[in-house]
């Protein structure tokens, strides 16, 4: 496992010590994520939504060069709020440190730096994956190639429907990371409940997902992540067809505008908050709350799960 340089949250370092469940979470979604204000609020409703469900949030950040698992809310809001706060992948981690810049963490950083920090659940919204076009220019998410080889269970949405989903799940599968569906046997679609793919397993309970990562250590399965996958209720998932119109049109935006890398995703997310007059961000903040929520049921069900069966 990496080591990195941490400094833990008051709270997270009192539940590590006490061995109580904790759920890391991600600092994208408040710097890059979500517009403001709402990035503030609702950062602070997925903490609350963890400890509403029995666990302790770690929300999981680089303020002034510092490593940080379990950032306070003055933390929070200084991420929340300033321009210049850098996009963190695990390879970027170390020259932000040298360079004593804020930072928040992708899917692809906070999975490791919490695995590193001993902590096996982690809620996000939505993960990276392969792009469109990828075939001519090899964009692919760092995301991918970090859960192969880090050791947690991650809560998510699916990938993000902008992305090449389908290739997506073809790299996961060559990567060896274990993706099951949540009550569901499709692959969710991030702002839509079926991205359109089967998959092979489900769990039906935190406790299932419990039993399935006990069962990983005690077979010896070669580190890597376990995605549980985890789609939007039909009822509350962004129309369809409405999320096909503006997805094709962001994509024709994308490419005349010359986007590429990291400004892809924040640049399409951003058209579909102002395309589809909110809808999409209100979609986008059902998702993680509710991941949030079964990420701490997990993180619970893991804690309490020798009581439960006997070993």
């Amino acid at each position: 496992m990496t080591d990195f340089q941490i400094r833990y949250g008051t709270e997270v370092a009192a539940a590590r010590q006490a061995g109580r469940p904790v759920v890391a979470l991600e600092s994208t979604i408040i710097s890059h994520g979500l517009p403001r204000p709402d990035n503030l609020r609702v950062a602070r409703e997925i903490e609350q939504a963890v400890r509403a469900g029995g666990a302790v949030p770690a929300t999981i950040g680089m303020v002034g060069g510092e490593l940080v698992v379990g950032l306070d809310d003055p933390q929070i809001v200084r991420l929340a709020g300033a321009d210049d706060v850098a996009k963190l992948s695990v390879r970027d981690l170390a020259v932000a440190a040298a360079n004593r810049v804020d930072g928040a963490t992708t899917v692809a950083a906070t999975s490791a730096v919490a695995a590193a920090a001993g902590i096996g659940v982690f809620a996000t919204g939505g993960l990276g994956g392969v792009h469109r076009e990828a075939a001519q220019t090899f964009d692919e998410s760092a995301d991918l190639t970090t859960l192969a080889g880090t050791p947690i269970a991650v809560v998510c949405a699916g990938v993000k429907s902008i992305l090449d989903v389908g290739a997506t799940l073809e790299r996961l599968e060559t990567l060896g990371v274990t993706v099951v569906g949540y009550r569901s046997r499709r692959f969710p679609g991030f702002f839509v409940t079926d991205g359109g793919f089967d998959l092979d397993w489900s769990v039906d309970s935190p406790e299932r997902v419990a039993d399935l990562l006990a069962a990983r250590a005690a077979h010896g399965v070669p580190r890597g992540a376990v995605l549980v996958a985890n789609p939007v209720p039909a009822d509350e998932q962004l129309d369809p067809a409405l999320h096909d119109r503006v997805l094709t049109e962001g994509l024709t935006m994308l490419d005349r505008a010359g986007i590429t890398g990291k400004a892809v995703t924040p640049f399409l997310l951003a058209h579909f908050h102002s395309a589809t007059a909110g809808a999409s961000l209100a979609v986008n903040v059902r998702i993680i709350l509710r991941n949030a929520a079964l990420a701490a049921a997990i993180a619970v069900a893991t804690v309490n799960r020798p009581a439960r069966t006997g070993g």
